[in-house]
């Protein structure tokens, strides 16, 4: 069917002032659409940058309440929780993870009690907890999957006790989302919700995040053998099914950028609550090229959020989420 053609169909007429083009629109972004991961860190009185994500610092437990207000303040609805583990509390079984007073719980309680109304994701995965950098346990040099899958049920309950809302595994371990819903409806915690990283692709795009995090320089090897391979799209969608068929609430795909045709797939495919993690690595070259004068960084910032809601993204988790919320609230 014809829609019309030129010269009585002029696409340009909808593009001639901004009214028009905010009623046309056909993808919005609003600062409900922002998850800001945070970073912090054993001690007091600490707020350390972070040297490959210009504008990202890691707060001690102290600071954090002062830290994570101003998201608060702009309305932002849930923030993704990361603790820098310091390397003599990692083992090789990252049992750290299981402790009931490390960070990541004593965090959770700390913003649960300042911020009863706000968000809490937690990353459930090992390699915060490891001294050889990994997700899982380390059996004869290869990442066992089903020994590793026991600890992160026992790390679930133990964060979901903590008062973490989401658990977000992103371990990439088969058969954990099964486990971690089974394990926590046997505890009477059904309400705790579950964001899958169903599409974890094995990506270049994580080195700063593990500069964040302290893991880079533990890491022995590469996770190739668990997180995805980046030429595969079909096998996203085969680890997305298998997600929710085990009872995964959300998805989420990770990279952002890089695999917006994947967010597209499985937007289209599940029409489920899908979400995105622009990682460190893109949010580093948007930073750089823009403290170099090369783009105009809240324009590309915006541009890029955008993006993803124009490929299906419920949600973004993005380090912008501040500057994001700001900018949309002063736009």
């Amino acid at each position: 069917m014809s829609l019309g053609r030129f010269p009585a169909t002029r696409l340009r007429r909808n593009r001639h002032d901004a009214f028009t083009r905010r009623l046309v629109a056909e993808n919005k972004l609003s600062v409900d659409d922002l998850i800001w991961p945070i970073f912090f860190t054993e001690g007091s009185g600490m707020q350390t940058p972070v040297a490959s994500m210009p504008g990202v610092d890691r707060v001690s437990l102290d600071r954090l309440e002062a830290h994570v207000e101003p998201a608060v303040r702009l309305g932002i609805p849930a923030l993704a929780l990361f603790p820098v583990t310091p390397k003599e509390a990692r083992d090789a079984e990252g049992t750290e993870a299981t402790n009931p007073d490390n960070l990541m719980c004593r965090a959770a309680r700390l913003l649960k009690r300042a911020f009863p109304e706000l968000g809490l994701i937690g990353d459930v995965a090992l390699d915060p907890y490891t001294d050889h950098g990994h997700d899982g346990v380390l059996r004869n040099e290869r990442i066992h999957n089903d020994d590793s899958v026991a600890v992160l049920v026992r790390q679930s309950l133990n964060q979901a006790e903590a008062g973490i809302d989401i658990l977000a595994p992103s371990d990439m371990m088969d058969g954990r989302i099964g486990a971690i819903r089974a394990a926590l409806d046997a505890q009477d915690r059904s309400d705790v919700r579950l964001m899958s990283y169903a599409a974890k692709y094995a990506s270049a795009f994580y080195g700063p995040f593990r500069d964040a995090l302290g893991s880079g320089a533990l890491l022995r090897g590469d996770k190739k053998t668990y997180q995805m391979d980046p030429a595969n799209s079909d096998e996203a969608l085969r680890e997305v099914e298998l997600d929710l068929a085990e009872g995964a609430d959300m998805v989420m795909v990770k990279p952002g950028m890089p695999y917006l045709d994947i967010i597209r797939r499985v937007r289209d495919r599940f029409a489920v609550p899908t979400f995105a993690y622009q990682v460190s690595g893109e949010y580093a070259m948007i930073m750089a090229a823009a403290n170099n004068g090369w783009i105009d960084r809240d324009r590309a910032m915006l541009e890029s959020l955008l993006a993803f809601k124009r490929a299906g993204c419920n949600g973004i988790l993005t380090y912008f989420a501040v500057d994001a919320a700001r900018t949309l609230h002063y736009a």
